[in-house]
């Protein structure tokens, strides 16, 4: 690990390694070509981050999702944008144009504003003589509107080695407001030999490379689709960079200069392949990702980034893999965070600040403590970084804030729980894991298990693939979680695994 002051000296040599030709300055003008052989929208359309008057509009253009640069070659391109009231983009209420550069892999990131509150809109780009598909997105309600419902759906976890997108193709077709994806939007590692389907073979360690597996995975159709019938909200992974890793480190424990450099070139390439707003564009290695979405006076969200800014792992050398014994002392030190001072600050305002009747926490993993029948848990989340948990379970405590519920990720298991400071304690808040929507999960034995031992988790299920779905209104919060019948069949079926019910004043989940 490093000092600061060393710290900051690798970061200002990561930006000049990996960053300093991708800023706007360095981009060259040119004249962008007017027609191109080629369809250039092969990795489809997106919305993202709305707000009240506004959405951010993304594409990249791609003609080789194999081609480390997308086929596209060094030259600008022009793409032309139009948003509308209606499907047939009769009623167009804004157009505008872009300029895609090979600095920025080409991705176009348009933020609209103008818009009316709480309205969907309709959307289309063009370029080289081409059309995109046309997509579907809406605007937030006025931050201190009355708003009578909101619908989620949300998920993470899509190797695309390991099975079909059948879970994106009908989670587009549940008409959300917000599609919420936290994390292992893509997996780094070079190609398996054994899969049920292939990617190229390298590893994603450069910016080439990664922008590269990105293309290969944003060409599949049914993650197209899902993009196109929401705005979406982001929040990265650890598989976004590499297996496990947290501020300047992998498993591995590669020098902190060489992984910021490689972590520069992931945020780089996950930036340009997300509809994410200017404001959050990397400095280098550096990109601030967390933030709030609020749906009028009904919902607030809040997205953790627990990568980017946590202590070093705890106990790690006890650990056999990721488990450490639950007795180790570093993992409750109150100075050790997994979110850094900055973002805690920021979620502590969130907490005390808040309108909202229900307040919705987004995080990549299962936040409740999980024990082994050992005595051991894992440092590479919560479990390892146990204080950071208590502060915000008190903080929602202190702050009486209204309704807290937890969404997750990362471990490819659906989870329902409650969550408590102390065991067998008072719910404070409830928490859903949303399974994953491709990666292998655990089998039905090791869940049960972890639920026998670990009974605030009511519900669990590691051999299905899928997503959850929350529906909130102002009497309650329902949470369903779907699963498709086989991960490995590209057309699955869909079906209710389990649904849970939060009142509104109630903590603690029910059975639907």
């Amino acid at each position: 690990m490093v000092d600061g002051s060393t710290r900051r000296r690798l970061l200002v040599q990561a930006a000049a390694l990996a960053g300093a030709a991708l800023s706007p300055a360095a981009w060259t003008p040119a004249v962008a070509q007017t027609r191109l052989a080629d369809y250039p929208f092969r990795v489809g359309i997106a919305s993202g981050e709305p707000e009240p008057d506004g959405v951010v509009l993304w594409t990249r253009l791609v003609v080789d999702p194999q081609a480390m640069d997308g086929g596209m070659g060094a030259a600008p391109v022009r793409v032309d944008w139009e948003i509308a009231e209606d499907e047939g983009l009769r009623k167009v209420v804004r157009r505008g144009r872009a300029l895609a550069v090979a600095e920025a892999g080409h991705s176009v990131h348009v933020e609209v504003a103008g818009l009316r509150p709480d309205r969907r809109y309709f959307y289309r780009f063009t370029a080289g003589g081409h059309a995109s598909p046309v997509g579907r997105t809406r605007t937030a309600p006025e931050r201190d509107a009355r708003v009578d419902r909101l619908r989620i759906a949300y998920g993470s976890c899509q190797k695309y080695e390991s099975g079909f997108y059948a879970a994106h193709a009908h989670l587009a077709d549940e008409d959300p407001d917000l599609v919420l994806f936290l994390g292992d939007y893509i997996y780094e590692k070079a190609a398996a030999k054994e899969a049920v389907r292939y990617h190229p073979p390298v590893e994603a360690r450069d910016l080439a490379s990664y922008r590269q597996r990105y293309a290969w995975y944003k060409a599949d159709a049914d993650l197209q689709a899902a993009h196109a019938a929401a705005p979406w909200v982001v929040m990265w992974d650890d598989h976004e960079v590499a297996n496990d890793y947290g501020g300047d480190q992998d498993r591995t424990n590669p020098p902190a200069a060489l992984f910021l450099q490689r972590r520069a070139a992931a945020y780089q390439a996950y930036y340009e392949n997300m509809p994410l707003r200017r404001a959050v564009k990397p400095v280098g290695p550096d990109m601030r990702l967390y933030r709030a979405v609020d749906w009028g006076r009904l919902a607030r969200l809040a997205i953790l980034d627990d990568r980017q800014f946590r202590a070093p792992r705890s106990c790690d050398g006890q650990s056999n893999g990721k488990l450490i014994p639950a007795a180790c002392p570093e993992r409750s030190d109150p100075k050790r965070s997994l979110l850094g001072e900055r973002q805690e600050a920021w979620l502590s305002g969130q907490l005390r600040d808040t309108p909202a009747l229900w307040n919705l926490l987004g995080q990549q993993t299962l936040m409740n403590e999980v024990i082994t029948p050992d005595g051991r848990v894992s440092n590479d989340g919560w479990d390892g970084y146990a204080q950071t948990r208590r502060r915000i379970l008190e903080g929602w405590r202190d702050h009486k804030v209204s309704n807290p519920v937890v969404l997750g990720g990362d471990v490819h298991t659906f989870f329902a729980a409650d969550l408590s400071l102390e065991p067998g304690g008072k719910p404070i808040a409830s928490e859903f894991v949303g399974g994953s929507i491709s990666s292998l999960g655990r089998s039905r034995e090791i869940v049960q298990g972890m639920m026998t031992i670990n009974p605030q988790i009511r519900f669990g299920d590691g051999d299905t693939r899928g997503y959850g779905l929350v529906d909130i209104t102002a009497r309650e919060c329902a949470v369903t979680f779907r699963g498709v019948e086989n991960a490995l069949a590209p057309k699955s079926p869909v079906r209710d695994l389990a649904k849970f019910v939060v009142e509104d004043g109630r903590a603690g989940l029910n059975n639907a």
